[in-house]
């Protein structure tokens, strides 16, 4: 009998947090909401509260040293993070466990490509002052920042670390070279982009777009990025000279 080749696994996504409700969220829209559909990729959230604490399920506590709100504690989170690790490689590389955290590593394209290569992540979404930082370290935790501001938890900061994830997977994208043309794809911003009609409130499209010259449209769109970047983003235009070319 002939054997069939066996279709890739989904990539998995487990959230942990204490409003499970906020997913998928903007993750089951568009096109990340269609591969959620059709099994490109797979959601799973941990509610924090069944493994909180007594009568009332307590999950966080006062700071200690004192100070104004509350910590998650370290044994509900374990639990929670126990039951995410079920069914998950052990390995960090095949499997990254993030929390999302103003404090963390900035976010890059890289890293959602590293994600992107994983079998699936879990990622811990914070709430009130922050987590116990025993847990953090006694799991190996990553923790990833989306930008130099607080927000009220992790569940936003998660759906944008899993949508540009999700997007760099076989078959999420309707055009496989949409992922390799935009914004810090090559260390570079995006090119400038433009549609129909032709004329628009007395401004053309560039007259190089509609030459046909795929050689001088692929010039054209490089020294733009380049551009652009150096005006934008010195810093990422520094990083992407001091890189090693070839």
């Amino acid at each position: 009998m002939e054997e069939t080749a066996q279709a890739p696994a989904a990539w998995r996504a487990k959230i942990v947090t204490l409003f499970p409700e906020s997913f998928p969220g903007v993750l089951g829209l568009s096109l990340t909401g269609k591969a959620l559909d059709t099994g490109l990729w797979a959601l799973e959230t941990i509610d924090l509260r069944p493994f909180g604490i007594g009568k009332h399920r307590n999950v966080d506590d006062t700071p200690a040293g004192g100070g104004a709100g509350m910590v998650l504690r370290a044994d509900v989170v374990a639990a929670a993070l126990d039951e995410a690790a079920l069914g998950a490689p052990p390995s960090r590389e095949d499997w990254p466990v993030v929390y999302m955290s103003p404090r963390g590593k900035p976010f890059t394209q890289a890293d959602a490509r590293r994600f992107a290569a994983a079998q699936g992540m879990t990622i811990l979404c914070g709430r009130f002052e922050g987590v116990d930082e025993r847990v953090l370290e006694a799991y190996g935790v990553e923790e990833v920042s989306i930008g130099d501001f607080v927000l009220t938890g992790g569940e936003l900061a998660a759906q944008v670390v899993i949508d540009a994830t999700v997007r760099l997977r076989d078959g999420v994208l309707g055009n496989a070279e949409s992922a390799t043309e935009e914004s810090h794809s090559n260390g570079l911003l995006e090119h400038p982009q433009y549609t129909r009609p032709a004329e628009w409130q007395g401004r053309t499209i560039p007259e190089v777009l509609t030459s046909g010259n795929h050689k001088k449209i692929a010039a054209w769109r490089r020294e733009m990025s380049e551009a652009l970047t150096r005006e934008r983003r010195p810093d990422l235009w520094e990083r992407f000279c001091d890189a090693p070319k070839g």
